[in-house]
C-alpha cells in the first residue's frame, strides 16, 4: 500500500473521521485484518484562527516537506477551508496534493450535476480555491447563500461544529439554507465544512448531498491501494 501523509486539526473531530474513514473503505476493499499506513500531521487550529494567511501557507508547506520527508506518496488535507494553501503548496513539493474539489467533481460528473450549492466557511464559499477549482477545471457553478446568510453560516461552524457541539438550531439553519439554495436551482449541496457531515445526514432532507469528508476519503483510498 502507498503510504499517505495527512495534515490535520482543523478540526480534531473531522480529522478522526477521516481516519476512520480510511481504515474502514481500505478494510473493505482488502479485509479488516490489514489497515493502510498512514503519516498523521495535527495542527493547532489556532493558526487558522489568527487569519495570517501568509503565516497559515507557510506553515502548510513546512508541514507538507515533512511529511514528504517522512515517506509520504500523497498527501489529503483533512479539511475544505485550508484548500487554501494548495496553489502555493503544491509547487514546492513533489508528491501530490489530492484536493477536495476534484474528489467532488468526480462524484458530481457521474451524477450528471452542474450546479451545486455550497456551504461552508466564509473562505469556502467566497474564496475562489474550491468554487474556482469546480470552475475552471470540472466546468461545474456554484451557488452559496445570500450575503445576509454568510456570516450566520461561518458562525455556527466556527463557533459550534469545529467545536464538537452540534445543537438543533445550526441543523435547522442549515437545511434552510439548503431549501434556499435548491429554490435557486442548486442540483445538490456541497457539505463544504469537514463538521456538516456529523450533523446533517441525506434521511435529513430531500436534496442530495455531497459529503466532502466521504469523497475525500474514497479519493485517498484509491491512492493507497494504487499500483
Amino acid at each position: 500500500m502507498n503510504l499517505l501523509g495527512m495534515i490535520g486539526g482543523t478540526s480534531w473531530h473531522s480529522t478522526i473521521e477521516y481516519y476512520r474513514l480510511l481504515n474502514e473503505l481500505v478494510g473493505d476493499k482488502i479485509g479488516t485484518q490489514q489497515n493502510p499506513p498512514l503519516l498523521l500531521y495535527s495542527l493547532n487550529v489556532k493558526l487558522m484562527r489568527e487569519n495570517d494567511s501568509e503565516k497559515i501557507k507557510n506553515s502548510y508547506l513546512e508541514i507538507a516537506r515533512k511529511l514528504e520527508s517522512a515517506g509520504a506518496k500523497a498527501i489529503i488535507i483533512c479539511a475544505n477551508t485550508p484548500h487554501m494553501v494548495y496553489d502555493f503548496v503544491q509547487p514546492k513539493i513533489n508528491v501530490s496534493i489530492l484536493h477536495i474539489a476534484d474528489a467532488v467533481a468526480r462524484e458530481a460528473k457521474q451524477k450528471s450535476y452542474k450546479k451545486l450549492g455550497l456551504l461552508g466557511t466564509r473562505p469556502t464559499m467566497q474564496g475562489d480555491f474550491l468554487q474556482g477549482r469546480l470552475r475552471d477545471k470540472h466546468q461545474i457553478e456554484t451557488l452559496i447563500p445570500a450575503d445576509n446568510f454568510i456570516d450566520e453560516t461561518h458562525r455556527f461552524i466556527s463557533e459550534e461544529l469545529t467545536q464538537g457541539k452540534f445543537s438543533d438550531a445550526a441543523k435547522s439553519f442549515y437545511l434552510e439554507q439548503m431549501q434556499l439554495l435548491k429554490e435557486r436551482g442548486a442540483e445538490a449541496i456541497i457539505l463544504g465544512c469537514t463538521e456538516l457531515p456529523m450533523l446533517i445526514q441525506e434521511k435529513d432532507t430531500e436534496i442530495s448531498l455531497l459529503d466532502t469528508t466521504k469523497l475525500h476519503a474514497e479519493m485517498a483510498t484509491e491512492f493507497i491501494l494504487k499500483d
